[in-house]
């Protein structure tokens, strides 16, 4: 699990990492401010935090006394593009697998144009 893909995945897995990644997304916040709604220590909201980091997500800054937490969110783009991909793909296998129903349900009558059926149906009467 050395590409940076995965890392992100995997540090994204956690539901409460992924809170966190929301939470930053409206603004930064210290390690105090993302600990609040959590019912654990300091130190587990750091170890959150520190696979965010590896993972590229997040960054620590330091401004006076503080270290406030900064979403990275170019990761998020290498995300998309994968996402995107696949999702490309799904959707022209979708759209083949549509095409392929109509066909089986309606048979070869249905792949021809409206005018043809109608002159069909004229010879038939």
């Amino acid at each position: 699990m050395d590409d940076e893909l995965s890392k992100v995945f995997a540090a994204l897995a956690d539901p409460t990492r992924r809170d966190m990644v929301a939470r930053l997304a409206a603004s930064d916040a210290t390690v105090s401010q993302l600990a609040e709604p959590y019912d654990v220590s300091i130190q587990a909201v750091s170890k959150h935090l520190k696979v965010l980091e590896d993972a590229g997500l997040v960054t620590r800054g330091r401004e006076a006394q503080t270290r406030p937490v900064h979403l990275e969110a170019e990761v998020f783009d290498l995300m998309t593009k994968w996402i995107e991909r696949y999702r490309r793909e799904a959707e022209e296998r979708y759209q083949r697998l549509d095409t392929l129903l109509v066909e089986m349900n309606d048979g070869p009558e249905a792949q021809r144009p409206e005018d043809e059926k109608r002159r069909a149906k004229g010879k038939a009467s």
